[in-house]
């Protein structure tokens, strides 16, 4: 979090046409690498559908105006014969994000070496849900990330019987395609603490906004609403711990190397906690010590960095191996760990945890 983008100001650009995309849109252009994201492996096949959510009660910190966010929703699937796998990106914010990428972490292709918007995820816009009661998860991304580098555990968590709800925070997301346009952020260097605080106070608020509107998201009747819990990656780790706290619908949350010392060490959770770390990540010390005396089930990544836990995860390698970022870089980033042994320990230890909270 402390080497992340922050939003300082925004812009608003685009057409709500463009946040329909399909898989023929992302049609891979020719000299680029097929970039490919990891297949989940639950019993289930995964749907999905995105939501758009305004907060009449708050203006916007960041741009003003009201304030918005963009969901995608990952669930369990009856069938996906019929429906198409999604693109990861949008065309627009495929675009926007190989503009800032490697702005945002340095040794990343520039513009134009990858084709973002041909990678397909392993979910199927519109698909008809399972029926039945799942668990909800609320997944909130590290700082300066859009939602759409959750994919990977998200879509594995869906296809073993979760509802899962991708949050994207417009304003410290690099990019976010609203029905009203586009959302960037700006470059301006690490946060200052106060800048850090708006961020995290922001994000507690979408979050909870989150919660308030499970009931009414299109697939609340196949959510269990006594079984809800939250994960979240980097400042998303910190945000989700600090929105459940007082919440006591949250069930169980699970921490993705975020920081627990913005408010106060939150010693008296008093409700199922994972706290997940890499090795490598810089900030390991400050990690240890904010997670100091927590009562909280413990995990980490061996030979790994801080973007391990998101789908730079298995992205990065595939760049190393078609030559297009040095092995420094994806040791900086997400360690020297083979991707797909990491990514299989990431799964289990987070599926494993909300299986048993959650059961």
């Amino acid at each position: 979090m402390t080497s992340r983008r922050t939003l300082l100001q925004g812009t608003l650009f685009g057409s709500a046409a463009a946040l329909l995309p399909t898989a023929a849109s992302a049609t891979r252009r020719p000299g680029h690498p097929r970039l490919r994201l990891p297949a989940p492996t639950g019993p289930h096949p995964v749907g999905r559908c995105r939501v758009h959510l305004t907060d009449p009660t708050r203006t916007d910190p960041w741009v003003g105006g009201l304030r918005e966010l963009m969901l995608t929703i990952l669930y369990p699937a009856r069938t996906v014969r019929g429906f198409p796998r999604a693109p990861q990106l949008t065309p627009n914010e495929a675009t926007v994000f190989a503009e800032y990428a490697p702005l945002v972490h340095p040794g990343l292709p520039q513009q134009g070496a990858v084709d973002w918007g041909a990678v397909l995820t392993h979910s199927h816009e519109g698909a008809p849900p399972l029926p039945g009661r799942h668990p909800a998860l609320v997944y909130s991304p590290g700082g300066g990330d859009s939602r759409t580098l959750g994919t990977s555990l998200a879509e594995d968590l869906a296809g073993h019987g979760r509802v899962v709800v991708l949050v994207d925070h417009p304003g410290d997301a690099s990019q976010v395609e609203l029905p009203t346009g586009m959302r960037r952020t700006v470059l301006v260097g690490p946060p200052d603490p106060a800048t850090f605080r708006t961020m995290i106070d922001t994000r507690i608020a979408d979050l909870r906004l989150v919660i308030d509107r499970l009931r009414s998201l299109p697939l609340a009747p196949v959510i269990d609403h006594r079984r809800i819990g939250m994960y979240g990656h980097s400042a998303g780790g910190t945000a989700v711990v600090y929105a459940a706290r007082p919440d006591v619908r949250v069930n169980a949350v699970a921490n993705l190397e975020g920081y627990l010392d913005l408010y106060g060490t939150p010693t008296d959770f008093g409700r199922p906690l994972l706290l997940f770390r890499t090795d490598g990540f810089e900030g390991a010390d400050r990690i240890e010590s904010s997670w100091k005396d927590q009562p909280a089930h413990r995990a980490r990544l061996s030979d790994t960095n801080h973007w391990a836990f998101t789908d730079y995860g298995s992205l990065v390698p595939q760049l190393q191996t078609a030559g297009l970022v040095t092995a420094a870089t994806r040791k900086a980033l997400v360690g020297t760990a083979a991707a797909a042994a990491t990514l299989a320990q990431l799964r289990h230890e987070v599926g494993a945890f909300f299986a048993r909270e959650l059961r």
